[in-house]
């Protein structure tokens, strides 16, 4: 005779299942927190993040994903009472300093520009070389 399963196991396994289908990566949560960040009106505190996503995270979850964030510059936070108030960051700067990242990363900087470089299209190639010369010349002031 073969042996009998409990009902309850298989109730159990089909929550776990439900919970991991639920459940969301990390960048699909960076992703929601930023953009009701930008939704705000100014720097919002992670409680009016919360409220703003539905109430399905916990608090101490948004106060990670919003510390993930500030460690990637893509947030800042400033002091508002006993919490913080959080404001997305510039999209130009937190570019610029993923290209910056990128560019860290390899051996060779000079064939990493050059192939970059090469590969603009004219006009950014020209608004490139605008830039470069406008900050030669505040150089030289």
């Amino acid at each position: 005779m073969a042996p009998r399963r409990a009902h309850s196991g298989g109730r159990r396994r089909r929550v776990t299942d439900h919970r991991r289908s639920r459940r969301r990566g990390q960048g699909e949560l960076e992703a929601l927190v930023m953009a009701a960040l930008r939704e705000a009106d100014g720097p919002a505190t992670a409680g009016w993040v919360q409220e703003r996503l539905g109430g399905g995270l916990a608090y101490t979850t948004v106060i990670t994903i919003l510390t993930r964030l500030l460690d990637k510059g893509a947030v800042t936070r400033e002091r508002a009472g006993r919490s913080f108030a959080w404001t997305p960051a510039d999209q130009a700067g937190l570019a610029a300093r993923r290209m910056r990242k990128v560019l860290d990363a390899e051996s060779d900087r000079e064939a990493v520009l050059a192939s970059f470089v090469t590969g603009l299209d004219p006009d950014d190639e020209r608004l490139l070389r605008e830039l470069l010369g406008h900050a030669r010349g505040a150089e030289d002031d």
